[in-house]
Formats: C-alpha cells, sequence, structure tokens
C-alpha cells in the first residue's frame, strides 16, 4: 500500500498537476486514449518535435492496419450472413470455390486469421521469452499485419447481416452453392 493508502504508486495529485489538464481538450483525448491503450515505453515509441508519441510504434501499425483492412473490406467484401463467410468475401471467388465445395470454410478463415496475427504472435514472444529486443522498424510491420486481419475482421462483423436476407438460401456462395438445413435422419 502506498502514502495515500489507495494502491496508486504515490500518484495522489496533491504536489502535481495531472499530465492530461495541462493539454487543450483534443490534445488531452489523444493521450488519455494512449494512456489507456498502450504501455507508453518511450524506447518503443516515436518522438515526432521532441513530443513521445500517445501509442507505441507497434500500435501506431495496428490502427494503420485496421485502416488499410477496413479499406480492403470496403472495395471488395460483402454479406453473407455469417462473419466468417463475410470476412471470406475479400478473396475472389474462384479462390474459394474448393474450400466452400469441401466445406472448409471454418479452417480456412482461422487458418487466415492465424497468419495475419502470427507476426505479431512470433515477434512478441519471442521478446518475451529471450533477450531479443525487436526494433522500432520491425514493431508496426508486425502490427500492420495483424491490423489488416482485425480490420477486416471489424469490417464483416458490421456487415454480416442475415436480416437482409429472406432465408439463408438466397445468399451468394462460390461455385453457386447455397446455404441448406441439414435434415438428420436417425
Amino acid at each position: 500500500m502506498t502514502e495515500d493508502g489507495l494502491y496508486s504508486s504515490g500518484n495522489d495529485g496533491k504536489e502535481e498537476k495531472f499530465a492530461w489538464s495541462e493539454l487543450d481538450l483534443f490534445t488531452g483525448f489523444i493521450y488519455a486514449f494512449g494512456d489507456f491503450n498502450c504501455h507508453n515505453k518511450a524506447e518503443r515509441s516515436w518522438e515526432i518535435n521532441g513530443n513521445q508519441m500517445p501509442v507505441c510504434t507497434r500500435d501506431i501499425g495496428m490502427f494503420l492496419g485496421i485502416a488499410i483492412g477496413g479499406f480492403v473490406f470496403s472495395r471488395r467484401g460483402y454479406n453473407r450472413w455469417t462473419i466468417k463467410d463475410t470476412c471470406l468475401s475479400i478473396f475472389p471467388d474462384h479462390w474459394l470455390s474448393k474450400i466452400y465445395r469441401k466445406n472448409f470454410r471454418t479452417y480456412a478463415w482461422l487458418l487466415i486469421g492465424t497468419l495475419f496475427c502470427l507476426p505479431l504472435i512470433i515477434d512478441g514472444f519471442t521478446q518475451l521469452l529471450t533477450s531479443y529486443e525487436s526494433n522500432n522498424l520491425m514493431r508496426p510491420i508486425t502490427g500492420v499485419a495483424f491490423g489488416i486481419g482485425f480490420g477486416i475482421l471489424i469490417a464483416a462483423t458490421y456487415s454480416a447481416r442475415p436480416k437482409f436476407f429472406k432465408s439463408a438460401g438466397e445468399v451468394q456462395l462460390p461455385s453457386g452453392l447455397r446455404f441448406e438445413l441439414v435434415n438428420e435422419e436417425e
């Protein structure tokens, strides 16, 4: 427990003003957002005009990737009833035909999602488990890859709307396939 008894590491506000209170509203909001979402380590952040960015370089890469993923989805993706199928809609149908005919949609979706996450996972866990320290060039690259996948997932989540179809059979899937209810016979 700290001197003030609040487990706050002694940051009780009696001696100093809170950092955000000295900033204008817009800048204060941006730095508050960064403080809530990022570790803000100086050695992992860029500086512009002597000011540390509100988020680290990996987070900058993630935000850029989210914007790219959303843009890609806005140009290529469309509603295919489920989030999984809506995510996969960014790929040309002729690439997905075999996957849909063999009903490997879930495997394809998980594999593609894993591939978007893999650079970040490898870089992050290598830093955690070894003495390796990635640099401020590698961090945004791994962040962009993750962000693109996350941006596509967010866009697909908002775009997958079953209510726009009268039935699942109206959904246009690759190879002319349709969703159908399967009757299990005993």
